[in-house]
């Protein structure tokens, strides 16, 4: 399941430079996750690093975007096959 920050977000800017999927910029007013890139940190870390870093605990699951570990882990082997 992708994540997604809410609308409560203060714009700390701690978030975005520990995302190692490049998935998390600046929306119109906070932080947003894209989550065709949100991998939850699969395949990078063994927890979501926005989740760790946020002082004020703001990035939640998205339900709009629901994958499984499996889909998680391929999302990351896709995202990085450069490699």
């Amino acid at each position: 399941m992708a994540l997604l920050i809410l609308n409560s977000c203060i714009n700390c800017d701690m978030c975005e430079p520990e995302c190692p999927n490049a998935a998390i910029s600046m929306g119109s007013k906070v932080y947003e996750i894209d989550p065709l890139r949100c991998t939850e940190c699969v395949g990078h870390y063994d927890a979501p690093t926005c989740v760790a870093v946020c002082p004020i605990d703001v990035v939640k699951p998205d339900p709009h975007n629901k994958e499984s570990l499996d889909e998680l882990a391929e999302k990351f082997v896709r995202l990085n096959s450069y490699l």
